[in-house]
């Protein structure tokens, strides 16, 4: 039992959900996928034991992300999933507790209303909501009270936001429904036309882990997999190399990229040349793909750094982010 109620931050990723508990840190970390009885509307499994049954469902049964592009498009199994992970986060709680929970930096007004609705539903007491580039600034360490620029590159599962913050707050941004997702979906309709087999989406998610790059390797990697062969129906297995990942991958790389160039060229020159000096940093699970870091250096003439712990960055700095509810409450009143 806990006396007045917690402060917990969710980082409400399309592809995992990172819970922090105030004064614990980070205490939850699973997939957001959930497993329903199409027939009774039943919640059989949520989280990694629903990620289990991706694609090996009997008819009755559906798993499902319901969370599309960082937004909410499945309403009813969000505020479900979000209860299960409350409850996992809180234990038995006496008071509902205050919730910071993060979003992309272009949703709508109708989005973000949808996703405090969902977690008021699921038993918060109070909603507050923070942009994803400001929370994987303050995750990566980064001061982003002062007034000078940083730019933020946070390539999650659903969206990629890209953000140019100063005081406390972003002067340029954009987000781009191309994340880690995405690449996933490149690899399985790259290994379909050159293979003429199809394989399913944790196959090209285990593919783009362990020898996915987007950067020339100094030497080339293979990984086997099985898939079904388009010709005879038949299972297949057949050996994929690093250099293929990369022609897969290029296409979804080179949009992120351009965005990254888009910014910049929206952003005021005394920031741009902060951003110069200082490099740009990437956070997320996305840009943990191998040279993506180079590439867009390379195009860019830009450092860039990799964050520590990039894939919690955004639940750390929503967590952070949670010692400034009261003066947050303040202001309101």
């Amino acid at each position: 039992m806990f006396g007045f109620g917690q402060d917990i931050g969710i980082d409400l990723g399309t592809a995992t959900v990172i819970g922090y508990v105030k004064g614990k840190g980070i205490v939850l970390r699973e997939p957001s996928v959930v497993a329903i009885n199409n027939v009774t509307g039943d919640v059989l499994a949520i989280g990694t034991d629903a990620r289990k049954m991706l694609g090996r469902t009997p008819g009755n049964i559906v798993a499902t992300r319901p969370l599309k592009d960082g937004v909410i498009s499945d309403y009813t199994v969000t505020e479900k999933m979000l209860k299960h992970f409350i409850n996992k986060l809180c234990g038995r709680f006496i008071f509902a507790p205050r919730m910071m929970i993060c979003i992309p930096s272009q949703v709508t007004e109708v989005e973000k209303k949808a996703v405090i609705d969902a977690a008021i539903q699921a038993g918060a007491r109070k909603v507050y909501l923070i942009e994803e580039p400001i929370a994987a600034a303050i995750g990566a360490g980064i001061d982003i009270s002062k007034p000078c620029g940083n730019m933020i590159v946070d390539i999650g599962g659903g969206t990629t936001d890209i953000a140019v913050i100063s005081l406390g707050g972003s002067v340029v941004s954009t987000s781009l429904k191309v994340a880690g997702d995405k690449f996933d979906e490149y690899i399985v309709k790259y290994i379909k036309r050159k293979h003429n087999i199809i394989i399913g989406e944790r196959t090209a998610e285990e593919l783009k882990v362990n020898i996915g790059c987007v950067y020339p390797k100094i030497q080339d990697v293979e990984m086997d997999i099985r898939g079904r062969d388009l010709s005879s129906g038949l299972p297949k297995t057949v050996t994929i190399k690093s250099s293929e990942m990369m022609e897969a991958l290029q296409e979804p790389a080179g949009m992120i990229i351009e965005a990254v160039h888009s910014v910049l060229e929206r952003t005021p020159p005394e920031l741009a040349s902060d951003i110069n000096e200082k490099g740009i940093y990437m956070t997320g699970g996305g840009c943990l793909i191998d040279g993506l870091d180079k590439l867009l250096h390379e195009q860019t003439g830009i450092n860039v750094m990799i964050a520590d712990d990039a894939i919690s960055c955004v639940a750390i700095g929503t967590g952070k982010a949670l010692d400034n509810l009261d003066s947050l409450d303040a202001k309101n009143k």
